[in-house]
């Protein structure tokens, strides 16, 4: 009743012309049909494509007919089709500005409480701060706001805007907040511990950042939790390198920053 074997040849690769082509854009999941490898699509050119499994590793893999499986079912990856051309968007989402050079610098400012909060700032909104001549420094902290601000100076076109970690009502970092007064400083925060929870956890593949116990230091308890054998400084970097642009961000963290650039760029 049926001509030759029904179980002879290769299941996951069926005849030619029978597979669907699929575009091989940015984080979509597919397995690798020889070796089982599964991760998400990090980049793709005309010949292979790169996949990222849930722990970080990425291997490269050729664009072959019916070579990955997507739900279950073979599929050949194809390169995507580029865009249609439009305006060049900075990380930020906002309109590139082409053959940009830096604005002199305003005396109005930004400060950071760390290194990893100045970091993600400039990444994301680099572009736009250097358009608008405004400089982020940061502060190591801010149980000492009150005497930077007055050290600082701030008067009319001499704005300073501040964004502060875990800014939460009955927080230190609240108490802090509320002793400054003056009309050119504006003082916003985040309600995250530490910045690295202003990144999305499906952008580093974690279902959520895990909580961490009282006494614990949060980074070291952070990377613990998540079976990460690194030190603070390495986890950072893999954060900070998994960041590409503004849709990688919790909206509480976008829209403080936005609202502070606003803020020291306003005509006095």
């Amino acid at each position: 009743m049926y001509e030759g074997d029904v179980l002879s040849g290769n299941w996951r690769r069926p005849g030619k012309g029978k597979i669907p082509k699929v575009p091989a854009e940015p984080d979509l999941v597919v397995e690798d049909a020889d070796s089982g490898f599964c991760g998400a699509v990090v980049a793709c050119d005309k010949e292979a494509v790169t996949l990222e499994d849930r722990f970080g590793k990425r291997r490269l893999f050729p664009l072959a007919p019916a070579a990955f499986l997507l739900d279950g079912k073979a599929v050949t990856l194809v390169r995507p089709t580029a865009a249609p051309a439009g305006p060049r968007r900075s990380a930020s989402g906002s309109i590139a500005v082409e053959g940009l050079r830096a604005r002199v610098a305003r005396q109005s400012r930004i400060y950071v409480e760390g290194v990893h909060d100045a970091a993600l700032v400039e990444k994301i909104w680099g572009h736009d701060l250097r358009v608008e001549g405004v400089v982020v420094e940061y502060l190591e902290g801010v149980d000492d706001l009150p005497a930077i601000v007055a050290e600082f100076g701030p008067e009319p076109g001499r704005r300073l805007g501040v964004l502060v970690d875990h800014l939460v009502p009955g927080s230190k970092e609240s108490r802090i907040a509320a002793e400054i007064t003056s009309p050119d400083v504006l003082v916003v925060g985040h309600p995250y511990i530490d910045i690295w929870q202003a990144v999305k956890p499906s952008v580093l593949r974690i279902p959520a950042w895990p909580d961490v116990p009282r006494g614990v230091p949060w980074k070291e308890g952070v990377i613990a939790a998540l079976g990460w054998r690194m030190e603070p400084a390495e986890a950072w970097r893999r954060i900070l390198g998994a960041v590409s642009r503004y849709t990688d961000l919790e909206p509480e963290l976008l829209g403080r920053v936005e609202e502070l650039i606003d803020f020291v760029t306003e005509a006095p």
